[in-house]
């Protein structure tokens, strides 16, 4: 049996987010129509994962959580893995979205032109975390060899260098690249901290993000598949 996925997000009030996100899982679903996608959040709005987890199980045994995050932290360490722990053999994790070589080609599209940029600052989330925090420095290098630029990391909460810090200190002209998925609160403090710099906007609902998704689903799939 194949299992459903369940694609769970960070929710936002931010009615502009909401709707980036459900444009994004419909955009997995066209690339998979034959498979049972739900999505679900960790925070802010419903359904809440936990509840959307059980009654996935319920109907159809078989799930994998996928979150569309950008990196790992509390979410997906404790959130989505206490579903796996709840539900053995059952209910499988998938890891975050990033570090991802794709994530990074978004980001540079985001960007667009960078001839008069000497250098990008990546402008996260952030977490108490250290392991989120080192997905993000990973990202940070791969965007740098793609656009062939310094990244530095600043963060908008959480631990981790402050966004208004890194850019105070990074001489040179600077653009900002947000390291978000969807508009929402995060966003509109990187644009404040940002004021007077150029900023791209968020991932958004992107294919490449969709494909991304299903590939972290098919992986954790596979390799339950395999434990099997």
């Amino acid at each position: 049996m194949t299992p459903d996925l369940v694609a769970v997000a960070h929710g936002t009030a931010d009615p502009r987010g909401i709707r980036a996100v459900h444009e994004l899982v419909r955009l997995m679903g066209r690339q998979r129509p034959d498979l049972p996608i739900s999505l679900g959040f960790v925070d802010v709005d419903l359904p809440a994962l936990p509840g959307l987890v059980r009654r996935v199980v319920a109907d159809s045994n078989q799930a994998v959580v996928v979150p569309l995050l950008l990196s790992g932290g509390y979410h997906v360490y404790v959130d989505v893995a206490a579903e796996a722990a709840r539900y053995p053999g059952r209910v499988q994790a998938a890891p975050a979205l990033g570090p991802d070589p794709v994530l990074a080609e978004i980001l540079a599209d985001r960007l667009g032109d960078l001839g008069r940029v000497d250098h990008v600052v990546l402008a996260a989330a952030g977490s108490s975390d250290p392991r989120a925090l080192a997905d993000c420095t990973d990202t940070a290098a791969m965007l740098s060899r793609r656009i062939d630029r310094p990244v530095s990391v600043g963060y908008v909460s959480g631990a981790g260098d402050r966004l208004p810090a890194v850019l105070a200190r990074t001489p040179g002209r600077l653009a900002v690249a947000t390291y978000l998925l969807a508009p929402g609160f995060f966003e509109s403090l990187v644009r404040r901290h940002a004021r007077g710099h150029r900023v791209s906007p968020p991932l958004g609902a992107d294919p490449r993000l969709a494909t991304l998704a299903l590939r972290r689903y098919d992986q954790a799939h596979h390799l339950s598949a395999v434990a099997v």
